[in-house]
């Protein structure tokens, strides 16, 4: 992949507590240990990402807020993430109030694509952590990728909602972004003790084939401190298997790209 053309992966999932922040703070700090030079998209107003990556809420003073509504270049609005080459976005609650004012903007689905454009040509790879929705926000970020990656957490209704959101990727691909393909869809929070997610498991893979990551991340404790500390847990304790899991994945990912380029 040529470094002037970064691939960007939308982290997504409308459901929230099923480890899509936490994966695309691993992830990302995992491809960086990889060599890849790596961006972080906060396009969550939570801002959950950010804190993860150490950035405390009363530093961020340029905001993925200020890049969508023109206030701030990409550029000016990226800072260091205490991660060597993983730089990130970081974002604030003002983010809420952009899904309202965007609705009146004309081609309001394409304005982090357009702010995007031609900014990126220092990274290798870009993840974008989607809000727990599947509004403006969402889609901007849907429109922008390359690529979508979902985690699904290991229970009952994991595929219920899942088809929501298939439904919607697709009727992006068909009207806004043709190139936008699915990454992959990642278990998460898996429990080998559970007959409940070795059940779940096995039901996903069976609807989505090898669009299923081989790696899982498991239901782990280190994963779920790491956060507090405001760090990747890949920094908080490697030698965990929550740790470790991210770095398959990423692995994973950079072999899934390198047969598709």
């Amino acid at each position: 992949m040529p470094n002037a053309s970064p691939y960007i992966v939308a982290v997504a999932n409308q459901k929230g507590g099923v480890g899509k922040t936490t994966t695309a703070i691993n992830l990302a700090t995992a491809l960086a240990a990889a060599g890849k030079r790596s961006l972080l998209i906060d396009l969550d107003p939570q801002g959950n990402a950010s804190t993860g990556l150490g950035i405390a809420r009363n530093d961020r003073r340029l905001t993925t807020y200020d890049v969508l509504s023109g206030r701030a270049t990409l550029a000016e609005a990226v800072r260091a993430s205490g991660v060597p080459d993983l730089m990130v976005v970081p974002s604030s609650v003002e983010l809420a109030g952009a899904e309202v004012e965007l609705v009146d903007v004309p081609n309001r689905e394409n304005v982090l694509r357009d702010r995007l454009k031609g900014a990126l040509v220092s990274w290798d790879w870009v993840l974008i952590d989607c809000p727990p929705s599947l509004g403006l926000l969402t889609l901007n970020a849907l429109v922008a990728a390359h690529s979508v990656l979902v985690p699904l957490q290991c229970e009952f209704y994991a595929l219920e909602g899942l088809s929501h959101l298939m439904r919607t990727i697709e009727r992006v691909r068909r009207n806004l972004n043709p190139e936008l393909e699915i990454q992959g869809v990642l278990l998460t929070m898996f429990d080998k003790r559970n007959n409940l997610s070795e059940s779940v498991a096995a039901d996903v893979r069976e609807h989505f084939g090898d669009k299923v990551f081989e790696t899982v991340i498991p239901r782990n404790v280190r994963v779920s401190e790491a956060p507090s500390h405001g760090k990747p847990v890949l920094i908080y304790d490697l030698r965990c298997p929550g740790a470790q899991a991210y770095v398959h994945l990423a692995s994973e990912v950079l072999k899934r790209e390198k047969r598709a380029a």
